[in-house]
Parts: C-alpha cells; sequence; structure tokens
C-alpha cells in the first residue's frame, strides 16, 4: 500500500521558517518524482513545488521562487520542502504527491497544516 506521510507543519511569524518532511512507502521512490501540492482556505489546490526522480531537477510555483527549496533523499525516501521568508499567503494544507510538474499525482499523502500569522 501506498503509504505518503507528511510533518513538519505548524504556526509561524511572517518572516519565519519552516522545514516539511514526506516519508513515502509501498513504491519505487527513487525512480518517481515527488511534489508539494498545497490548498489555502477558499482556493483551489495549486502545485508549490516538484523534485524528479533522476536528475533531481526541480520546479517552484513563481509565488515561492526564492523562498522554498525542495530536495530529496532516497536513501530515507524522504522529500523535504524548507520553506524560508513564509508569508501569510502561504498559509495552506501541504500535501506531498508522486508525481511532477504535469500535475498528474497518483496519490496524495494527507497533508500537515502551515499557518503563517502574527
Amino acid at each position: 500500500e501506498v503509504q505518503l506521510l507528511e510533518s513538519g507543519g505548524g504556526l509561524v511569524q511572517p518572516g519565519g521558517s519552516l522545514r516539511l518532511s514526506c516519508t513515502a512507502s509501498g513504491f519505487t521512490f527513487s525512480t518517481s518524482a515527488m511534489s508539494w501540492v498545497r490548498q489555502a482556505p477558499g482556493k483551489e489546490r495549486a502545485l508549490v513545488a516538484s523534485i524528479t526522480s533522476i536528475t533531481r531537477t526541480t520546479y517552484y510555483a513563481d509565488s515561492v521562487k526564492g523562498r522554498f527549496t525542495i530536495s530529496r533523499d532516497n536513501s530515507k525516501n524522504t522529500v523535504y520542502l524548507q520553506m524560508n521568508s513564509l508569508k501569510p499567503d502561504d498559509t495552506a494544507v501541504y500535501y506531498c504527491a508522486i508525481g511532477g510538474r504535469s500535475g498528474r499525482f497518483g496519490s496524495w499523502g494527507q497533508g500537515t497544516q502551515v499557518t503563517v500569522s502574527s
């Protein structure tokens, strides 16, 4: 069974940082592109960042470029999202998903809440 477990969310002040983690099991992680997707209150789900399996090419939404970094550790079956200079507009539930920039995802995690507020 495919399992994606996100962690690391929480409440942070504007300008602060968080690192999200997603630990994966039940599939071949090292050959799978991975993404972080978020859904803010009252908005549709949106792709935040993705990373390919072999070359580890990354993609970022314009809204997070220069602030967020996606990475992966294949030995740990884990994908990370380092979030710096957080803004209130970053408030959302963050999900990891199997799939890349195409936006066609095979599986989703249950999500972790990120709240940016003063």
